[in-house]
C-alpha cells in the first residue's frame, strides 16, 4: 500500500467502524430494523438533525449522544481527508501514474533518465527532440509534479538507488542510462548497480568533482561529463572563439529545421557498399550530405575524411544535412540505392 493512501485507508475504516458501531447498537437497544438503524446512524453520525424514526428509550438516548461524540470527530476527519484527496488531484495522480506504468511495461531499448534537474531536465528535452524513448526516474514531489502536466513524458516516482526502481524503469531491456544527480555518492552507486544489472548498457553519468571521474568509470560508467567544466570551457571559447561556439551550438544544441549533424551506422551496410571509398560510393551527390567524420569499430576517428577513405561494417558515420538528405543516405547505406 503507497503510504499517501493510508490516511484514506484509515478514515475509511473509522468511519465503516462508527457506522457499523450504530447499526448494531440501535437493533440491540432499541430493536429497530437494519434500514432504521442505518438511517439513524447516518442522520447522528451527520449531525444534520433529522426526527428519529421512532421514539428512543432512555438507554437509546444515551447511546446516541455518546454516539455523536466519538462520531463527530471521525467524520470531519473522514471528510477532511477525502476532500483533501480529491482537491489535490491525488486520486486523480494515482490513476494516472498506473496509466504510464502499463505504458512503460511496453518500452524496450529506451533511455533512464536519473534525476529531472538542469541536466536531466536538459537530457530529456534534447531526448525529446530525436524522438528517443525515454523515462525520467525523479523522487521529488514538485518536480514529479511538473512531469505529470507533460502527457508525453513517462516517468516513475522513487529513489534511483533503489534497484526496485530501477528495475521498475525496464533497466535489463534500456540501451542506454543517463545518470544526472548532483550527488556524486548516489551517482556511483546508480553506475555500479545498473552495470551489475544490464552490462551491455551504455550508461552516461554526470559528476560533480574531478576525483569521482575516475572511481564513476572503475564501476561502469562508459562516459562521465562535468557540467561545470564543461560550462568554464565554453566561456572561455565565447571570448577566444565567440563565433565558432556560436556555429557548433546551432548545428548541436539549438532546435531548427534547415540542417542538423547526425551518427548513422554502418551495420547493416550493404553489400555492395563494402569496401567501397566515399568518391565510388558518390554520397555527396547521390543524398546531398557531407560526411564530416568515421569512428572506426576500434574507436579511432577519421576527422574530415578524404574521399579516399573506404566504409567498412561497424563504421559510424557524423553526417551534416538536412533531415530529408540524412534520411536518403540512411537508406542508401542500407539497401545500396
Amino acid at each position: 500500500m503507497k503510504s499517501e493512501f493510508k490516511p484514506a485507508v484509515y478514515a475509511f475504516v473509522l468511519l465503516i467502524g462508527i457506522v457499523s458501531i450504530g447499526i448494531l447498537g440501535y437493533m440491540i437497544i432499541e430493536g429497530f430494523s437494519f434500514i432504521e438503524s442505518f438511517f439513524m446512524t447516518i442522520i447522528t453520525v451527520a449531525t444534520v438533525g433529522f426526527q428519529e424514526v421512532h421514539p428512543l428509550s432512555d438507554v437509546g438516548r444515551i447511546f446516541t449522544a455518546f454516539l455523536i461524540i466519538f462520531s463527530f470527530g471521525i467524520f470531519a476527519y473522514a471528510v477532511t481527508t477525502f476532500t483533501r484527496y480529491i482537491i489535490d488531484g491525488i486520486f486523480r495522480n494515482y490513476f494516472k501514474d498506473n496509466k504510464v506504468k502499463k505504458r512503460i511495461r511496453k518500452l524496450s531499448n529506451h533511455v533512464i533518465i536519473c534525476g529531472y534537474g538542469r541536466n536531466g531536465k536538459q537530457a530529456a528535452f534534447s531526448l525529446h527532440d530525436h524522438k528517443e524513448g525515454f523515462v525520467i526516474i525523479e523522487k521529488n514531489e514538485s518536480l514529479i509534479q511538473k512531469i505529470r502536466e507533460d502527457e508525453s513524458l513517462l516517468y516513475i516516482e522513487g529513489d534511483a538507488t533503489n534497484d526496485e526502481i530501477l528495475e521498475a524503469a525496464k533497466l535489463e531491456s534500456a540501451r542506454a542510462l543517463i545518470v544526472a544527480l548532483p550527488n556524486d555518492a548516489d551517482n556511483l552507486y546508480i553506475v555500479l548497480t545498473a552495470r551489475q544489472l544490464n552490462p551491455d548498457l551504455l550508461i552516461i553519468s554526470r559528476a560533480s568533482h574531478d576525483h569521482s571521474v575516475e572511481k564513476l568509470k572503475r564501476a561502469g560508467a562508459s562516459n562521465v561529463l562535468m557540467p561545470d567544466k564543461i560550462g568554464g570551457q565554453q566561456m572561455a571559447k565565447l571570448v577566444a572563439e565567440p563565433d565558432l561556439v556560436e556555429f557548433i551550438e546551432y548545428l548541436m544544441l539549438q532546435s531548427h529545421k534547415d540542417v542538423s549533424l547526425e551518427e548513422i551506422s554502418c551495420e547493416n551496410l550493404a553489400v555492395c557498399f563494402k569496401n567501397k571509398s566515399i568518391k565510388e560510393l558518390d554520397i555527396r551527390n547521390a543524398s546531398g550530405t557531407n560526411i564530416i567524420g568515421i569512428k572506426r569499430p576500434d574507436k579511432s576517428f577519421i576527422i574530415n575524411p578524404s574521399p579516399d577513405i573506404k566504409l567498412f561494417p561497424g563504421d559510424q558515420l557524423f553526417v551534416l544535412g538536412k533531415q530529408e538528405q540524412i534520411e536518403s543516405l540512411k537508406s542508401l547505406i542500407e539497401k545500396g540505392k
